[in-house]
């Protein structure tokens, strides 16, 4: 089967090595390099997330994008996710459709809620609207992708009828996906516009998800949109262990999960469960490239998926780590991934 391969990245704030948070301007240039080097190694896709909060450094994925569009020359370039609910869809073209001129077509958007909330105060929305700021603005989005004159009504904002927004597409389509987690409606509504899905796994097993990803493909079948392809999105690390990979990887891992607890109400992660979620059964895709291909073969054959996005970097994991883990899994991981697939 056909399989894309990826990395995705917040640009999680690390630290440096006198033990301080790095300047958000040096994790940045960081995820260039690292961007570069999947680049150059041959990885299929590369997105950046958008949050609004110090423990990352992107909040405009659009513009780091950009920088990789002129420096990097057959990588897919896209975002992991772009918050839809709390920016114009309108804009969201116009930045897309200029990163894809300046790749020469390789930009992709991959819409969502997000899953913090810090964007709809800082843009002065209010949380009620959650779930209709999503929605109608997904649709207008999906207005918009048609590349032509469009004119369009709904709550959120004045109506509006224009043109085919500017500047269009080289080829005439902007390929976008909507990140979804574990909601039924949201796969329903992907399935709706014609919009491939990524299902986020942060949690749990994948095999937990293949009643979802079967209910998108029904309700593709009944709208029409036939062979729209599943994607996965999941944590992890690789080192040439898989105890060197858990040594390097899990205090980064735990500190973020029980940060994110605090947060949350959630109890703090001990050492055992966060094992439990590098082993077979889990989310996190952390240990050699062994184990780390097995499972991601695993994953995508569970859930006939045809995009495994690795996001390889998580909270203060170091940025030579980060670069050590991307080779091993281009040259190591992906091979065997699709040696696998294909027995």
């Amino acid at each position: 089967m056909t399989i894309e391969l990826g990395l995705d990245t917040f640009g999680d704030i690390a630290l440096g090595p006198d033990g301080q948070p790095l300047a958000a301007a040096t994790v940045i240039r960081e995820v260039l390099a690292e961007g570069q080097l999947a680049d150059r190694l041959g990885v299929d896709f590369f997105g950046v997330g958008e949050h609004h909060r110090p423990d990352y450094a992107i909040s405009a994925p659009d513009t780091v994008l950009a920088g990789l569009a002129t420096t990097t020359e057959r990588i897919l370039l896209g975002t992991s996710v772009t918050v839809l609910s709390s920016d114009d869809p309108i804009r969201v073209f116009e930045r897309f459709s200029t990163v894809d001129a300046l790749s020469n077509g390789r930009a992709e958007i991959t819409v969502g809620r997000g899953s913090f909330i810090e964007s709809f105060p800082l843009f002065g929305l209010d949380l009620e609207d959650y779930e209709v700021l999503f929605s109608e603005k997904l649709d207008l989005l999906a207005e918009v992708l048609k590349e032509a004159p469009f004119n369009w009504t709904g709550t959120v904002r004045k109506p509006v009828q224009a043109g085919p927004v500017m500047p269009p597409t080289e080829s005439g389509h902007l390929r976008t996906w909507v990140g979804v987690g574990g909601t039924p409606a949201s796969v329903v509504r992907a399935a709706k516009y014609g919009l491939p899905v990524v299902i986020a796994i942060i949690g749990g097993t994948s095999a937990a998800f293949e009643p979802l990803a079967d209910l998108y493909r029904r309700a593709c079948a009944e709208f029409g949109h036939e062979g729209l392809p599943v994607g996965v999105h999941s944590p992890g690390h690789v080192a040439a262990t898989d105890e060197q990979a858990a040594q390097e990887y899990l205090p980064h891992f735990l500190e973020q999960m029980r940060k994110l607890g605090s947060e949350r109400g959630w109890p703090p992660m001990t050492e055992a469960a966060a094992r439990q979620q590098f082993g077979p059964e889990g989310a996190v895709y952390c240990g050699s490239p062994e184990t780390v291909a097995r499972k991601i073969a695993a994953t995508v054959q569970t859930l006939g998926a045809s995009r495994f996005q690795f996001k390889y970097s998580n909270g203060r994991l170091p940025h030579e780590q980060r670069m050590s883990s991307i080779r091993l899994y281009a040259e190591e991981v992906a091979p065997r991934v699709r040696e696998l697939l294909a027995q």
